[in-house]
């Protein structure tokens, strides 16, 4: 019970702290509206070009692949040989997938 009080009075110090010494500067650009790299004062029905949905749609694929890694490597030392080689040739594969759109240029805006 008293970590408790001594964890929620030292959020709650942080909190007030960062609260009041930030330093904040608000321009017009900072709170701006901004997506997908077109001025946020013009038509709202612009088209837009594919490549945002592209770089989007790789960033989740690759993000999910990646977070496939991390019980993989909690568990290094736990696994058979079968299961290392297994995770090799997906880790493997992920990385070919990288290297072909990074060459493709898929990634470059």
């Amino acid at each position: 019970m008293v970590s408790f009080l001594a964890i929620f009075f030292l959020v709650s110090l942080l909190l007030v702290l960062s609260f009041y010494l930030s330093v904040s500067s608000r321009t017009l650009e900072k709170v701006s509206v901004y997506e997908c790299g077109f001025d946020p004062y013009s038509d709202a029905r612009l088209k837009f070009d594919i490549i945002y949905y592209l770089v989007a749609i790789l960033f989740l694929i690759f993000d999910l692949e990646i977070i496939f890694l991390f019980p993989f490597s909690a568990l290094l030392f736990d696994l058979s040989y079968s299961a290392f080689w297994v995770y090799l040739i997906f880790f493997v594969v992920l990385t070919i997938g990288y290297l072909y759109e990074l060459n493709s240029g898929s990634l470059d805006l």
